[in-house]
């Protein structure tokens, strides 16, 4: 392959794509629905024309029968008044119109030919710039409905979802912490201020019972109102062996209350 050629194919490739990019399918259609309609126009004008030659060549044939009438008579009038070379002269002449007819009668019908196969032509191509115009219509919705899914798709594709779904989670799971912080920060200070009250019932239980011994182990107070004893009367000296029983008693009691 020579140089040129390579040239040539890199340049004509390189349209070609340039083409494909520029071409808009909403503007091509339009361009190709406006084009058909031109050439109805145009079809249109050149029926009306192949129309108007065949009207006139219709009247011309109409006149070419009318001349070859006349003549005729004529050549029959001039025979019977016995003028032979007039008559053969008007028939000279409805020879010319003759031949001039046969024409106009072949273009006639080529004419009428032409004008059947381009009404045809018409129809047809009315009908295909309908159904066309029709398909246009369909073809732009599904355009506009592909720019828009293509539209979303990017917008899709341009979220980062992974991205966004982690951080969903890692705030799910701080929320799941806090929760859980403020649940066992209300289970601690529930649990504390039971064991507070507990601690102050079961403090108040043992300092009544300490009182109660207490109680029953000191001497009743002296009345006001008793009298004195003799000052020569002495307290008598208290018994060693009751001593021990109320000390050993109080230490069993405290033990109890430590092992509390």
């Amino acid at each position: 392959m020579g140089l040129f050629d390579r040239i040539k194919r890199v340049v004509s490739s390189n349209l070609n794509d340039l083409v494909n990019k520029a071409e808009d399918p909403e503007k091509m259609l339009e361009q190709a629905v406006l084009e058909m309609q031109e050439d109805l126009v145009q079809l249109r004008q050149g029926v009306a024309q192949t129309i108007a030659a065949q009207k006139r060549s219709e009247k011309q044939y109409n006149d070419a029968q009318n001349e070859i009438n006349k003549w005729q008579r004529n050549a029959q009038l001039a025979l019977q008044k016995g003028d032979e070379n007039l008559a053969r002269q008007a028939l000279e002449r409805k020879k010319t119109y003759t031949d001039t007819s046969a024409a106009l009668k072949a273009s006639l019908d080529t004419q009428s030919t032409q004008v059947e196969t381009l009404k045809r032509n018409l129809i047809q191509l009315e009908s295909k710039i309908s159904e066309a115009k029709t398909k246009k219509e369909m073809l732009r919705a599904r355009i506009t409905t592909a720019k828009a899914q293509e539209q979303l798709q990017g917008m899709v594709r341009g979220m980062n979802t992974n991205s966004a779904m982690s951080a969903f989670e890692r705030m799910e799971e701080k929320v799941l912490i806090q929760e859980s912080r403020a649940q066992a920060a209300g289970e601690l200070a529930g649990a504390d201020l039971e064991s507070q009250f507990a601690q102050l019932e079961g403090g108040s239980d043992v300092d009544d019972e300490l009182a109660a011994l207490k109680a029953q182990l000191l001497p009743p107070a002296t009345p006001q109102n008793q009298a004195q004893l003799p000052p020569q009367q002495q307290t008598p000296a208290p018994n060693p062996k009751s001593n021990e029983v109320v000390d050993a008693e109080l230490d069993s009691l405290r033990k109890q209350l430590d092992q509390l």
